[in-house]
């Protein structure tokens, strides 16, 4: 029944395009795919039912110069398709307007890793400047994009962008070949050894084509093995079958310096990114899923004639990698409307923009920091005009969260992210570029030890997590605060929501304690303002009195359009609004500059007359404590806060953010002042004395371990949006699972 049913799909599939009365033109790359492409044409007359003979009119194979040339023949309509290289792909839809019809899955799904081979004991990676490099290809994936991201990132290759990224590859490796790199680049293509000819068809000379033998991933790795080159970059496809003797021989090069066996690609790599897919033009999209369609149940991994013809398999041709890369499981059709970078994946298509894919823009020299409310975008407007580096440029968001977001959507560079935000940061792979330094030590720190790692991170001065409530309240203790009125400074906030779960919401004996904190603290207060949650948890939220041209209500909004917000606004919430309505009875909030804040609210009269000892702050061991014991009666260390962007910018943001912090001292214009725009902690918390770089570091180590595993139990059972939508990348979050 099975075959039957499969045999009136496929008769009905080519029938369906049988009223296209044209032959379906397979774009090809060496002589080699062009006899695959043949045998294909012959075996698919052969099987087809004779009803449907006619319907592809066979398979028609255009032999191409190089990807290039078949992008440009599928564009003009000589040919129909074509399997790329994910960076041609990019181009073949940004710049040739094709589209993409299907990706190759293998068997880590569409993904490749991107890994450096050298032959034993002769490299590493922090020694490859003056190398011999060979590429799989110019702005490919695993030979390109994602080695010179890894090499910017880490500041190896110094790139201003005042001139091409090939002349700074150039000036990098000693003799490189770089197959499709151009005739503008020689010293690129000078370990090439394809025939060069004047006449274009006979010259395949560092051309991504079957005529350069160093072209491609086995390309590469046989530039390697031939002696030519010190070191190959290619994806991990090319290596997973190595025999023993190459096992023995070559060895990958991994990012912190040491080396691993050939088999080692999914922990020693530079990056991931994704895998090939196949273009067409955009009204042949139907008719390319169809053919797809059908030759893959034919020909493909459990097709029903790979007896005769296997899709996947180059071999019986000699070669490898023909038409399809031979690693392929099978093609996932890409949906109707999908957008390139989300067949590509966010982070790459940001990679591609900021290796300059589309041409250099003038994005490239700006920085464009991430604002989340009214009062951050005044502060960062005026920096905006202080500063005399790169020119800095404000985007709008409405939290923490879409900032993310815009950061990954590359309409963002980088925003200053509390720790469990950072912690999200890092699950959407963003890097760190620094972290906020508190106390006077921070003040005069000097470059070389700023540059410490962990030793002087580990002796920054904390931030304590604190319940405050109103000394008169005398009833109230840390364990009785189950329906009560309460004040967060915003939903995922480490003190106000992270950290205090361990004393509430999870620390339940009755053992049914929910492990999604977010409905779990709805349950557990009465009501309250916890800005950017939902239900009850709004009710005592008050928005911005007077609206400030905001979107719409900016009530129980996680920014500072909610007066709620933060810190300043969970201090607000605990007093009430100036008419003395909507207050709580505790407020969850961090200790740094509460004694100013308490003065901030007297003096600008939200609660004329309040002064600290009207306040008390809730110990673990059930007291209370005068409020500047924060030592001794706290909730927990806060991690610090931490400035992310995508890692392609992390040299740029971090030398903006050096040069803001040496132009604002003695300025009027201060980066760590806040109360000038009538709040606290805008862009920066106004506790903080210098930005540390972190680059050097991981999230696991700038957070702690103990918050770290905290948020990463947590958040295994509480959703949250953000997570959500950095799964869109899927090279990116399996690797983090």
């Amino acid at each position: 029944m099975k075959a039957a049913a499969a045999t009136v799909f496929i008769l009905l599939t080519t029938l369906s395009l049988r009223s296209t009365g044209k032959k379906f033109r397979w774009c090809t790359l060496s002589d080699l795919e062009q006899r695959k492409c043949s045998e294909l044409s012959k075996v698919l007359l052969a099987v087809l039912p004779p009803a449907t003979v006619n319907a592809f009119a066979r398979v028609s194979c255009i032999r191409a110069h190089n990807t290039y040339d078949c992008i440009d023949k599928i564009r003009v309509n000589k040919a129909d398709a074509v399997s790329l290289d994910a960076g041609d792909v990019y181009s073949a839809v940004k710049l040739y307007g094709l589209s993409v019809v299907a990706k190759e899955i293998y068997m880590e799904g569409n993904c490749v890793f991107a890994v450096a081979v050298a032959r034993r004991g002769t490299l590493d990676i922090q020694r490859l400047k003056g190398s011999r490099s060979c590429h799989n290809g110019a702005r490919w994936t695993s030979g390109w994009n994602i080695p010179l991201g890894f090499l910017l990132v880490r500041n190896d290759l110094v790139w201003d962008e005042d001139q091409p990224l090939s002349h700074i590859v150039g000036g990098y490796f000693n003799a490189s070949c770089i197959p499709g790199i151009g005739v503008a680049s020689p010293q690129l293509c000078s370990l090439c050894q394809g025939q060069k000819s004047y006449i274009q068809d006979k010259n395949h000379f560092c051309e991504t084509s079957g005529g350069e033998p160093f072209s491609g991933s086995d390309g590469a790795f046989r530039c390697l093995k031939n002696g030519v080159a010190d070191v190959a970059f290619l994806d991990h496809l090319a290596i997973m079958n190595a025999t023993e003797s190459e096992q023995e021989e070559y060895e990958l090069l991994c990012p912190d310096g040491s080396t691993a066996p050939m088999t080692a690609y999914a922990a020693c790599n530079l990056g991931r990114g994704p895998g090939r897919a196949i273009v067409t033009r955009h009204n042949f999209k139907k008719i390319a899923k169809k053919f797809l369609t059908v030759i893959q149940h034919l020909f493909g991994k459990k097709g029903r004639e790979k007896a005769r013809f296997e899709l996947f398999a180059s071999a019986p041709f000699r070669g490898k990698n023909l038409l399809f890369h031979d690693a392929t499981h099978h093609f996932q059709l890409v949906d109707e409307e999908a957008e390139i970078s989300h067949v590509l994946g966010l982070d790459y298509v940001a990679l591609l923009q900021g290796l300059g894919h589309e041409g250099s823009s003038l994005a490239n020299s700006l920085v464009r920091w991430c604002c989340i409310s009214n009062a951050e975008l005044r502060k960062c407007e005026e920096w905006a005009l202080n500063v005399r580096s790169h020119p800095l440029v404000c985007v709008q968001a409405n939290s923490m969260a879409n900032c993310i977001e815009l950061i990954k959507n590359n309409e963002a560079d980088a925003v200053t992210l509390d720790a469990t935000h950072a912690y999200f940061a890092g699950r959407c792979a963003l890097v760190p570029v620094a972290a906020e330094c508190y106390g006077e030590e921070c003040t005069s720190a000097q470059e070389e030890e700023e540059t410490e790692k962990l030793a002087h991170l580990t002796a920054l001065p904390p931030i304590y997590a604190v319940a405050l409530v109103k000394k008169n309240a005398k009833h109230v203790n840390i364990y009785n605060l189950v329906k009560r009125r309460s004040c967060h400074s915003h939903v995922y906030s480490p003190g106000g929501w992270l950290l205090l779960a361990q004393y509430t919401v999870g620390a339940q004996e009755n053992g049914t304690a929910n492990c999604n904190l977010s409905s779990a603290y709805e349950d557990y207060f009465w009501k309250g303002c916890m800005p950017g949650g939902g239900g009850n948890l709004c009710k005592v939220c008050i928005g911005q009195k007077e609206a400030e041209g905001g979107r719409g209500s900016s009530r129980c909004a996680a920014n500072h359009n909610e007066l709620y917000y933060g810190n300043l606004g969970a201090l607000r919430c605990l007093f009430g609004d100036p008419s003395g309505r909507s207050f709580g009875d505790v407020a969850f909030l961090e200790h740094h500059n509460l004694l100013q804040n308490i003065q901030y609210l007297d003096s600008s009269g939200w609660a004329k007359g309040c002064s600290p000892s009207d306040l008390e702050l809730l110990c673990l061991d059930g007291s209370r404590a005068n409020v500047t014991e924060w030592k001794v009666c706290n909730l927990g260390l806060v991690p610090p806060n931490v400035v992310v962007t995508r890692p392609v910018t992390v040299a740029k943001v971090y030398d903006f953010l050096v040069k803001s912090q040496e132009q604002s001292v003695g300025l009027t214009f201060q980066l760590f002042q806040s109360k000038a725009y009538g709040e606290s902690d805008l862009l920066f918390k106004d506790a903080t004395r210098h930005l540390i770089p972190t680059s050097h570091l991981d999230y696991e180590t700038i957070l702690g371990e103990p918050f770290f595993q905290l948020a990463e139990s947590v958040f295994n059972c509480t959703p949250a949006g953000i997570l959500d939508f950095c799964k869109q990348d899927t090279c990116i979050y399996s690797e983090h699972h």
